[in-house]
C-alpha cells in the first residue's frame, strides 16, 4: 500500500477492532446453557427427566418436531418449575400439544426443552430425541 493510504486505512481498522471488542453488561453471554433431556413415550403428553436446570428457572417451555414432517404443528406447552427432576406423563395435555401421528412407518420426533427465568429470558437449553412408535 502507499503511504497515503495506509495513513487513511488505518485508524478505520483500529476504531472497527475496539468497536467489535467492546462489551457492556460485565461480560456475560447471552447463549444459553445446556440442558439435559431425556423423554419416555406414555398414553399422555411423554414423560420428561431433566439435569442441569438453571436454579433461577421459573417456567419450562417444550415444543415437539417431526423431523421428517418438520413443518407439522405439534406444538408443546409450558410447565411451572419448582425443582422437579421429572414432569409427569400428560403435563402437556390440554394446550397446544398434538401427539405423535406419522402416516406410516415410524417417525423421529425432537423435543425441545427451554427453561426461562422471571424476566422472561431463555437460560438454558437442550434437545432429546426419540422413534416413535419404538
Amino acid at each position: 500500500m502507499n503511504g497515503k493510504l495506509v495513513k487513511l486505512v488505518a485508524p478505520v481498522i483500529a476504531a472497527l477492532t475496539l468497536a467489535a471488542c467492546n462489551t457492556t453488561g460485565g461480560g456475560s453471554s447471552t447463549v444459553p446453557a445446556s440442558l439435559g433431556v431425556s423423554f419416555n413415550w406414555c398414553s399422555g403428553s411423554p414423560t420428561f427427566q431433566l439435569r442441569n436446570v438453571p436454579k433461577d428457572t421459573k417456567t419450562l417451555n417444550f415444543r415437539m418436531m417431526d423431523r421428517q414432517v418438520p413443518g407439522y404443528p405439534h406444538g408443546g406447552g409450558t410447565v411451572s418449575y419448582n425443582g422437579q427432576q421429572s414432569i409427569a406423563c400428560g403435563a402437556l395435555d390440554g394446550g397446544s400439544y398434538a401427539p405423535p401421528s406419522p402416516p406410516s412407518g415410524s417417525h423421529d420426533y425432537e423435543w425441545t426443552v427451554t427453561a426461562v427465568d422471571a424476566a422472561g429470558r431463555a437460560l438454558a437449553t437442550g434437545t432429546a430425541v426419540r422413534k416413535f412408535p419404538e
